[in-house]
């Protein structure tokens, strides 16, 4: 095996540990046994577990982020959702390990690598669309990212209770989802109040 194939193996096999384990609780040690190499393979490649993690929550990270980012590349906004929504499902489908590594909690080490630093990227992304589109509606753009929060926060949230449920079919928890979405988007008031308490 070539050292980059080896760099392969080693990277998937503690993509299905960090998985089932989280990470405090998987070791160098399992690493090279499950690879069926010695412990010094892995500190030579990555410098030990933390090295490992980096790499592997990096790559699922940048995989998600490319999904639904080519999703988010052009059409009708509620295309748009529909096509980020289900970006999220897929890989939640495709990728159980790597959903699996990103929703765990990730150590102190990788502040970045975690689901909701993941959602806050994605969250910008749509921030730029919603921003277009309160603005040719008449609505403070200066709002979208909040709304933008909003809108994947509720996919994300959905997305991690479907990956356990895995019922209904994908499809329909994308178009109930847009469902709530679009429908309650569509809608917007331009100037949101409260009815119970006034705003400070």
């Amino acid at each position: 095996m070539s050292a980059a194939q080896r760099r392969e193996q080693l990277i998937a096999t503690g993509r299905q540990l960090f998985a089932e384990r989280g990470f405090d609780a998987t070791s160098v040690e399992e690493v090279a046994a499950r690879a069926k190499v010695s412990k010094p393979v892995v500190y030579e490649h990555f410098g030990g577990k933390e090295g490992l993690y980096a790499v592997v929550v990096d790559r699922e990270v940048r995989s998600l982020l490319d999904r639904i980012a080519t999703a988010l590349t052009a059409g009708h906004p509620r295309e748009l959702l529909e096509q980020a929504a289900l970006a999220l499902l897929d890989y939640i489908e495709d990728e159980p390990h790597g959903f699996q590594v990103l929703v765990r909690e990730s150590p102190v080490l990788s502040p970045g690598g975690n689901f909701s630093s993941v959602m806050n990227d994605v969250a910008h992304q749509v921030e730029h669309i919603l921003g277009g589109e309160f603005k040719s509606r008449g609505l403070d753009p200066k709002f979208a990212e909040l709304y933008s929060q909003a809108l994947v926060g509720m996919v994300a949230l959905v997305g991690q209770w479907w990956r356990e449920a895995r019922k209904p079919k994908k499809e329909m928890v994308a178009a109930h989802l847009v469902n709530l979405a679009w429908n309650g988007l569509s809608h917007l008031e331009p100037k949101p109040a409260l009815l119970t308490r006034k705003a400070r």
